[in-house]
């Protein structure tokens, strides 16, 4: 299944964020903040990612439902998006 800017949707707009909030974890290493400071923000970027990661397994999901909807072989089955869902968790 190929994924775009489309299909991505709130999970590109998390990542964005979180992309920018991994900017500000090594800036603050950079200006020698505090340990906890810092760990309370990459731990937000580490849910931040989890997140887009789930979302990205949702949209397969949908993705695949509407294809048998449709009456259409899934361009995954529903083993492979186990898979990958297991494997952020």
């Amino acid at each position: 299944m190929e994924l775009n800017a489309a299909t991505a949707g709130d999970a590109l707009i998390r990542l964005r964020r979180a992309h920018g909030q991994l900017a500000g974890v090594i800036a603050m290493i950079e200006a020698g903040e505090d340990l906890t400071k810092v760990l309370t923000q990459l731990a937000a970027v580490s849910k931040a990612l989890d997140r887009a990661g789930f979302k990205i397994v949702a949209t397969g999901l949908r993705h695949c439902q509407a294809a048998r909807d449709r009456g259409e072989e899934p361009p995954m089955s529903a083993e492979e998006l186990e898979k990958l869902f297991l494997a952020l968790a």
